[in-house]
């Protein structure tokens, strides 16, 4: 397999990207930074589904899809998925572990945002960290409730909620201060599993907050799955040399 496509979304799969060679293609939905420092080649916004990313598949002769997106981009990754059964090239998946609670830690997996909002009731500071989602509910802010949003965009603070505009890695200095700055009484957050951004739940654990982790979605079956990014690379090293590729 000469030529992979890489699907990125995560701090891993960048890194990935880096040690990839120019006839590889890294792709990106198009949110957030986009790497300049690549020696592949760097593909910016969606496919058109399943069946756009088929055709992209087979337009550019990709004979490896690798889909290291976001733990939650479940769209994506079925899309990805199929495309590669439609195209009939194998995909390979990263799947990073999710972060598991520690003695003393108060968590309460929710499902959905209908969920989610029932299990807030009792809060008045709630700090989601789910990405943009809640900015199509600050209009739904209950009387009693003031949000405070962080996501990768900030856009101006209204009377209710506060959104901050930041991009991990966060400290855990910095996200105890956050934490005192806030008063927050809730932390709302995904079960992505990253180092970068996993500090926010030592603060709620040192602080007595309690936690609302939206349950991961179910992600489709893939040909190979690697829990670990360099188990990934590994296996990738190993398919490019045995095609005849002495420079991944």
């Amino acid at each position: 397999m000469s030529r992979i496509l890489l699907l990125g979304g995560i701090g891993e799969a960048l890194n990935l990207a880096r040690r990839l060679g120019s006839q590889h293609i890294y792709s990106l939905a198009g949110l957030g930074k986009v790497p300049e420092d690549l020696a592949c080649q760097v593909r910016v916004g969606g496919f058109g589904g399943a069946e756009g990313l088929a055709d992209f598949i087979h337009r550019e002769r990709i004979e490896l899809l690798v889909d290291a997106t976001h733990p939650y981009a479940a769209q994506i990754s079925h899309n990805a998925a199929r495309a590669a059964e439609q195209a009939g090239v194998p995909c390979w998946a990263l799947r990073r572990p999710g972060w598991t609670a520690s003695p003393g830690d108060d968590w309460r997996e929710v499902f959905d945002w209908p969920s989610l909002i029932t299990a807030l009731g009792d809060f008045q500071r709630p700090l989601f960290t789910l990405g943009r989602e809640p900015l199509e509910h600050l209009h739904e802010i209950p009387a009693h409730q003031h949000w405070t949003v962080r996501c990768l965009q900030s856009q101006p603070a209204s009377e209710r909620a506060e959104v901050i505009g930041a991009r991990g890695p966060f400290s855990l200095e910095g996200e105890r201060a956050l934490f005192e700055r806030l008063n927050c009484d809730v932390l709302v957050s995904k079960n992505s599993g990253s180092a970068a951004t996993e500090h926010k739940l030592q603060v709620a654990h040192e602080r007595g907050v309690p936690v609302l982790v939206l349950q991961r979605p179910v992600l489709p079956v893939v040909d190979r799955e690697f829990a670990e990014p360099e188990a990934l690379w590994q296996a990738l090293w190993q398919a490019l040399h045995e095609s005849g590729v002495t420079n991944p």
